[in-house]
């Protein structure tokens, strides 16, 4: 972007307390339902705005790429949700529900319309959510590799492992996961397998843990039920099918778009590609 002579204004503007206009890029801060702060940035102008939601234990960088590419002819925003990136760790409980609001708390103070939610992984879930609470701001849910199977549910024993092993050696479990988990089907950068991991640890066990405990809380059904939006995905081909037939008993106008060779974190791998698949299903609104 060209440097603007009066770049100082958004700096003034904040130390204002006044809201960034359109056309600008500025990090914000907004106070969430329990008094968390919950870091966003704003950029951009155009219809519909784009707002972008990170997954469990990883934070609004992740959509870096999209915010450049999009920022031209989008209202473009990445939150960081509570417990996250560089919004506040200090909540009592800590559940999807929760972050759905802090989520929520952005829209409201951007007093955003038109907005498609772009939700990677837990992200899905907690735009799911924020959509039924917002339908007078939101049209439309994008989801990135999440949402494979309404059906599916995760119980208490089948997370307990996890759990138990995260307590016992936080750092050596993060690390796991996102070897074994995330990117067990292909091989990916270093640098990328590297970067994941600092953003788990750096989220913490409080935060981590207890997420992971109230995913037991989730029915991907009764999202898809409740959601007043259209639902889209773009998702990684394998290992996880998304099973269209499914989600429609519960979405009727579910669709997926399908990206090869690629692990959980698409944006992050296949940028280019992912940003053409976001293009084409924003075109349909």
């Amino acid at each position: 972007m060209r440097r603007s002579s009066l770049s100082w204004v958004p700096l003034l503007l904040a130390g204002c307390g006044l809201l960034p206009p359109e056309g600008t890029s500025a990090s914000r801060t907004v106070t969430s339902f329990d008094g968390l702060p919950v870091r966003y940035e704003a950029r951009g102008a155009g219809s519909p705005a784009l707002v972008f939601v990170h997954g469990w234990a990883c934070n609004r960088t992740h959509w870096q790429a999209q915010m450049d590419a999009f920022q031209e002819d989008h209202r473009v925003v990445a939150v960081d949700l509570g417990g996250h990136g560089e919004s506040g760790k200090d909540r009592a409980r800590w559940s999807v529900d929760g972050l759905s609001r802090d989520l929520t708390a952005v829209l409201e103070e951007l007093d955003l319309h038109d907005v498609l939610l772009v939700g990677h992984s837990m992200g899905g879930p907690v735009s799911l959510l924020a959509a039924a609470r917002s339908p007078e701001r939101v049209i439309g849910v994008i989801g990135a590799d999440t949402l494979h199977d309404a059906e599916r549910v995760l119980s208490a024993e089948q997370l307990s492992p996890y759990i138990t092993a995260l307590e016992a050696d936080f750092e050596g479990a993060c690390k796991t996961t996102v070897q074994s988990a995330f990117f067990a089907q292909r091989e990916v950068d270093s640098r990328l397998l590297r970067r994941i991991e600092a953003d788990m640890l750096a989220a913490g066990p409080d935060v981590v843990i207890g997420l992971m405990r109230s995913f037991i809380e989730l029915d991907a059904r009764k999202l898809l039920a409740d959601c007043p939006v259209p639902v889209r995905c773009i998702n990684s081909a394998a290992p996880n099918v998304t099973k269209v037939e499914i989600n429609r008993k519960y979405a009727p106008g579910f669709e997926v778009v399908l990206i090869d060779d690629v692990s959980h974190f698409l944006m992050l791998e296949k940028p280019v590609e992912f940003n053409q698949r976001l293009r084409r299903l924003i075109a349909d609104w």
